[in-house]
Formats: structure tokens, sequence, C-alpha cells
């Protein structure tokens, strides 16, 4: 068999144990979670914060699930990572949502929010008042809950001291996401430029745009989390999976802003796939970025877990309904196609995820 072939019946057996451990105890889990912090934000005093709250927590259903799919990644079952990994990915998607409806606030109120991306990894660190310069203030503690939930999952697990720099590091730079809510595209354009300059100087390998576009997702932090949940992990494992996970982050970003180039359009947001030059040239660069993303995360320590935690993403933004549209559906497939078989094999199966969840404009 060729080395090509071990590689895809390696990633079909970890997607075998994932999707064993996913159905007998992480959906669940995840269930339990999401219902918890859904009691906890319905109880939100401020009608504002509160839909921003609910709206995330059912929007963004999939994303919690992606993020407790790091669940999987260790050897053993954990429920205080997987506890961690919901409880940080409904933080900030929240986060992301509060941000945007406070956008006419200016940057400094998303950065001030953003703050909670790093405080919530540093148990011995403190708690900024997050809504300081936010038009609305009143979550009844759901924020700060939602940190002190991080916290407490940090301090479970056997390699966070290790992990640590490497962890804040990729947080602190997830925090370029506040800048993408900003309502001037010329202030908006300079300060990511300058942004990208300072955080990755002499980098050639991705434009400013992709730059700013990979550390503006937090996928990395979790990827950390579940490799800190490992007892004897050194910083050096850490830095290879930062590093890999730069390509799968931007991979996250292009795809996101690919299915949803025509809303973003429509509404005047920030859109990362109109930085393209063109749809064809964008699509052309995004098969370029799934493909290196994907043999990024074979190639680290059990690589075919990564790669089945990639394939699902890739698989998962491409089954939204926009992708799936006349004009998209060729451009759609030979990204999928980018992400190797176990991506085309996942599309149909979260395809009817997202059915069944009644998501499949989300």
């Amino acid at each position: 068999m060729t080395n090509s072939g071990h590689g895809v019946v390696a990633q079909m057996a970890a997607l075998a144990r994932a999707a064993s451990r996913e159905l007998r105890w992480g959906l669940r889990a995840v269930s339990g979670q999401v219902e918890h912090w859904r009691v906890q934000a319905s109880a939100i005093p401020d009608a504002t914060l509160r839909r921003d709250a609910l709206q995330s927590l059912h929007s963004k259903r999939g994303n919690t699930d992606g993020a407790a799919l790091f669940w999987t990644l260790p050897d053993r079952r954990d429920i205080d990572l997987l506890r961690l990994l919901v409880a940080y990915e409904i933080m900030c998607d929240y986060l992301d949502s509060v941000s945007e409806t406070g956008a006419a606030n200016g940057l400094v109120n998303g950065r001030q929010l953003h703050l909670a991306f790093t405080e919530a990894l540093d148990p011995a660190g403190s708690i900024s008042d997050y809504y300081r310069h936010n038009a609305h203030t009143d979550d009844g503690g759901y924020l700060r809950d939602l940190v002190q939930a991080c916290r407490a999952g940090c301090r479970s697990l056997p390699s966070y001291p290790n992990i640590r720099p490497i962890l804040m590091r990729a947080a602190g730079r997830a925090q370029v996401q506040a800048i993408n809510h900003e309502l001037d595209p010329r202030v908006r354009e300079e300060t990511l430029r300058a942004w990208a300059a300072r955080e990755f100087p002499g980098r050639e390998d991705a434009s400013w745009y992709e730059l700013t576009g990979s550390a503006s997702t937090w996928i990395s932090v979790l990827a950390l989390l579940a490799l800190a949940s490992e007892p004897g992990c050194s910083r050096s494992e850490a830095i290879e999976t930062y590093s890999a996970y730069f390509w799968v982050c931007l991979t996250a970003t292009v795809l996101d802003s690919y299915v949803d180039q025509r809303e973003d359009l429509a509404k005047g947001d920030h859109s990362y796939f109109a930085h393209y030059q063109s749809g064809p040239v964008g699509v052309r660069r995004a098969r370029e970025i799934v493909a290196r993303a994907t043999s990024q995360a074979r190639a680290l320590p059990r690589g075919e877990r990564h790669a089945v935690i990639v394939a699902c993403m890739v698989s998962l933004y491409l089954s939204k309904d926009s992708a799936l549209t006349n004009d998209m559906r060729s451009s759609t497939l030979s990204l999928l196609r980018a992400g190797g078989p176990l991506s085309l094999m996942l599309g149909p199966v979260l395809r009817a995820w997202r059915v069944a969840y009644s998501l499949r404009g989300a």
C-alpha cells in the first residue's frame, strides 16, 4: 500500500475513533453545557446583551460542536477539557456578537471586550471591566462566569505551565478580531496592515489580510488546550502545533468568508475573501490554503487525528446553503477536493447535520 493509502486508512481509523467518542459521550455532554449556558444567557438583564448571547448560542452552534472535536485529540477522555473547550468557544462567539453590535463605539470598545480572550486562559491574572466602553453593560455576570469557567479548566490541565506562553500568544493575536468590526473601511485596513507588519515582520508566504485572517480565529487556542491536557507535553510540541495551525486557522477564515461573500456584500461587512483580485483568484488561493492546512495537520504527532478535525471543518463550512448554489457548486467541490478524500466523504454527512439542527444557512 502507498504512503497515501496508509494515510487514508489511518485517518479513517481516527475518524471512527473520534465519532465513537463523540456519539457515546461528547454530543450529550456538549448539549448539556450549551443548555447550562443558555439558561445563564436567558437571565441576562440587558435585552441587547441577552439577545446577542442567545443568538450566538443558536446560530453558532456549529462552532461549539467543532470546538468540542478537539476533545478527541488526547488519548483519554477528559470531561474538564470538554467543558473548557465549550466555554471558551461560547465566550469567543458571544464577544464577537457583542463587538459587532457595539461597533459604533469604536475600536477601543472591541479591544476592551476582547481582553477576555487572554484573561480567560490566565488563572492568576486580573479580570478587566470588559464592558467599560460598551453601551450595554449589565450581563448579570454572564461573561465573567465564562471567564472563570475557562480559568478553572486551565487549572486542571497537567501541561498548562509548559503550554501557557504559546497559548497566551495565540489568544493575544486572536484579539485582532476586534479590528474586523471597525466600520470605516479605510481605518480598518490601515489598522490591520499595521498590525500584520508588527506581529509578523518579514513573513512573505501570506499577504497582510491572510496574516490577520489567520490570527483572528482562535482555533489554534483550542488545539493548544487539547495538547495541554496531555501529561508531559513539551513547549516544542506546542510551538510545532501552533505553527501548523496557522494554516488551519487561515482555512477557517477564508472558507467562512467564501461562503458568506454575498451576505457580507449585502450588509457591507468586512470580507476577507473580497481582498483577492477576483473570485477565481480567491478560489485558487483557497485551494492552496486548504491543501496546505491538511498537509500540515497530517505532519503533526498523531497527525491523523488533526487531519480529521481539519476535514470536518472544511466540510462543515462548505455544506452551508450559500456554498451549494448553482454558481458556486463547482468551486465548492474543488475546495472539498483540496481537503482530500475525507473532506469529500464528510460533505454529505455534515450537510445532514446542518439539516438536523436547522443550521443550513448558519
